[in-house]
């Protein structure tokens, strides 16, 4: 799964090969559907943005979503921005603090500055 995902990381950022943003997601399904979190916050960013799929914001929010269930500090970031500003579900700001919490607690610093911005404490 780790391979899978690194190699997918590989074609999107074009790191010792052509970049291509369809093998990128090929290579992050491959891994995100065994489990791995971070594939399944990679295909959420792709989803988010457009790269290598077309955009679709509600598959991003999912894919992010099972990220952040199995504790991925950046799908549980991810996820909070979502909700805050309503990508792919409906606008929460209940449920991006709770999100933005669970990646603070880990040490994440954006989601430090995301709970500050929202006048909350970690």
């Amino acid at each position: 799964m780790v391979s899978q995902f690194t190699l997918g990381s590989c074609y999107l950022y074009g790191d010792g090969v052509t970049q291509n943003g369809t093998r990128a997601i090929e290579w992050y399904e491959k891994a995100a559907k065994q489990g791995y979190a971070r594939a399944q916050n990679g295909l959420g960013y792709s989803y988010r943005y457009g790269i290598g799929v077309g955009k679709d914001e509600r598959k991003a929010a999912e894919w992010y979503k099972m990220a952040a269930e199995q504790a991925d500090d950046l799908g549980q970031l991810n996820l909070g921005f979502c909700y805050e500003s309503g990508i792919g579900v409906a606008k929460n700001k209940q449920s991006a603090v709770e999100w933005f919490r669970k990646a603070a607690a880990q040490g994440h610093p954006r989601a430090i500055d995301a709970l500050a911005k929202l006048g909350m404490r970690v």
